[in-house]
């Protein structure tokens, strides 16, 4: 007789399967979510925090007030040359 090469597979898992998968993609969502959270915050929020705080720390409201009265905006205020 001769004798076969018996290959031997891993039993497919028949139960539990989507439970298993979805446990799995939603620590991989989740740790995505955070990455990306981190990286905008990072990369977008805060320098976008620390250019307005330096347009706010040098704006004078009565130097551009001036300026837009000068230009002619303001429809209830003339410019001081009329």
């Amino acid at each position: 007789m001769a004798s076969k090469a018996v290959t031997l597979l891993a039993k497919p898992q028949m139960r539990g399967l989507l439970t298993a998968q979805i446990k799995k993609h939603l620590i991989v969502a989740s740790a995505l979510s955070v990455a990306t959270m981190l990286a905008y915050k990072y990369a977008v929020a805060e320098p976008r925090k620390a250019v307005y705080a330096e347009f706010y720390r040098n704006y004078d409201v009565e130097k551009e007030y001036g300026r837009m009265r000068e230009a002619g905006i303001f429809t209830a205020v003339r410019p001081s040359d009329e």
